[in-house]
């Protein structure tokens, strides 16, 4: 089963309802919502959509990455240092119990943890990432990873299998191995402004049906249209 959608709500949701089966939230990487937004989100929403979120940055992100400038929530200066990178603080993991709130709220299955470049596979780094995966409560989420920066197919692979996380990398360069769940974001091959053709969106498709399951997302600048176009690919 193939499911094609986009990150975020590029257009209004009741449009995008119409037009696709399947959202990755955004927001809640930036600042996690209000309970009553999420319970809007799903009651307004049919039945059968699929709601799909990226985990809150202050679990995979430090203070010092720019994105925090979207962050709503003051942190007190000397507790900074227990933000991001997996780190099991008491801090990392309320932001987890959020996240996990706010997910169950919304109905969502799959949750995604992405990592900056920052998160190298420095031993510590992975220490990290086993340690929190391990002790946090995960229920019936699927966990996704998509790391950022210099970290080897094997390597993500490897810590996904032992994990029982999903890998997203790249369908060009770092294609996953065969197995139950494909999870694909697409950020544009050479930066957010790309648009994808219509030969890279069959390429997508065939290995999309190597799978049970495939999400295939996009989240360039033409975001919409290459959706929508990739979704009248698949329907022929």
């Amino acid at each position: 089963m193939i499911k094609i959608g986009c990150c975020g709500f590029p257009v209004r949701r009741a449009l995008y309802y119409q037009e696709f089966p399947i959202v990755e939230v955004q927001q809640t990487f930036y600042q996690l919502p209000r309970i009553e937004t999420a319970k809007k989100w799903r009651e307004e929403a049919p039945r059968s959509f699929e709601f799909t979120m990226k985990a809150w940055q202050l679990i995979t992100h430090e203070p010092t990455s720019p994105t925090y400038r979207r962050l709503r929530l003051r942190l007190p200066e000397k507790m900074r240092r227990n933000y991001g990178s997996f780190k099991q603080t008491e801090e990392v993991l309320e932001a987890w119990f959020q996240t996990e709130t706010f997910a169950q709220t919304l109905g969502v299955k799959k949750i995604l943890f992405q990592t900056p470049s920052s998160f190298t596979p420095a031993p510590e780094h992975i220490q990290n990432l086993r340690g929190f995966i391990k002790k946090i409560h995960r229920g019936q989420f699927i966990l996704i990873w998509e790391p950022r920066g210099k970290w080897e197919k094997e390597e993500v692979e490897n810590l996904c299998r032992e994990l029982g996380m999903i890998p997203c990398l790249d369908p060009f360069e770092k294609v996953p191995s065969k197995g139950k769940l494909l999870y694909l974001r697409l950020h544009g091959r050479t930066g957010y402004r790309y648009s994808y053709s219509r030969e890279e969106m069959k390429e997508i498709l065939e290995k999309g049906e190597e799978y049970s399951e495939a999400d295939i997302l996009f989240n360039n600048q033409m975001m919409y249209e290459n959706a929508l176009e990739c979704k009248k690919l698949l329907i022929g």
